[in-house]
């Protein structure tokens, strides 16, 4: 069974009273073994950033492992578990951690223009080739994922309702959703946000598959509320026109 993100936010408040207590008694050892019930969310974070720098040729394969990253976290929250007050301060302050820690690391991945100013263009045959070499790259890069115990955590939970929220959009959601799968849906939604900058790309995906708040994404990305709403928004409407001129265009 799949973790939700209500498991993830248990998970985060049992394993915070325990991080504090252990830290108040200096038990290293039981501080590091709880902290690692909550990285995999974590570790995944990190496999999607560094398969996504792979796919947009801004990082070599074998260059970085994720643990070269998450390692990191023991310490950086040892250190800090006394000026963390709350289980959402911890789930907010993993995050903000380990993306400094991969943006000193890392190159800024551009948006694509070329991309989106041709969606309209792209026939089936080059949806279905682009799409092809995708998940070839990604049968690689996403075995570093299995590293990590806990599988329910793995796989990204991107949905239609993810895209498209309105009233309106959702009809044509279920047009998508009668033809196309899980697999499919994740495939496409993965193939496209690897095309976005990476501020874009990391908004949507800590909003829909980590579960958190704007707020608490702005922290995390130290930018503005508005700053994150309109990245979302601007995610939003690019897979959503993706969707429409790769699946829906023949049927509208």
């Amino acid at each position: 069974m799949e973790a939700t993100m209500n498991d993830i936010r248990i998970i985060m408040k049992e394993t915070y009273s325990k991080l504090v207590s252990y830290k108040r008694k200096e038990n290293r050892e039981s501080f590091n073994t709880e902290l690692l019930k909550v990285l995999p969310q974590i570790y995944r974070y990190v496999s999607k950033r560094l398969n996504s720098a792979i796919a947009n040729g801004k990082l070599n394969k074998g260059m970085f492992n994720p643990s070269d990253f998450t390692d990191q976290l023991f310490i950086e929250v040892y250190d800090n578990i006394d000026d963390i007050k709350s289980e959402n301060e911890l789930h907010v302050f993993l995050f903000k951690k380990v993306d400094e820690l991969l943006e000193d690391s890392l190159v800024e991945e551009e948006f694509d223009h070329v991309f989106f100013d041709n969606i309209d263009t792209y026939s089936k045959p080059e949806w279905d080739a682009m799409e092809e070499n995708y998940t070839q790259d990604a049968d690689g890069d996403f075995l570093l994922l299995d590293e990590m115990d806990d599988k329910s955590l793995n796989k990204s939970n991107y949905s239609l309702n993810h895209v498209f929220i309105t009233e309106e959009e959702k009809k044509l959601a279920d047009k998508l959703d009668a033809t196309l799968d899980k697999e499919r849906i994740y495939n496409h939604v993965q193939l496209v946000l690897d095309k976005m900058n990476l501020p874009m790309r990391t908004v949507f995906e800590l909003f829909t598959n980590e579960g958190l708040t704007i707020e608490e994404i702005a922290d995390i990305r130290k930018t503005t509320l508005t700053k994150v709403e309109e990245l979302l928004t601007s995610a939003r409407q690019l897979l959503k026109d993706s969707f429409e001129k790769r699946f829906l265009f023949e049927s509208n």
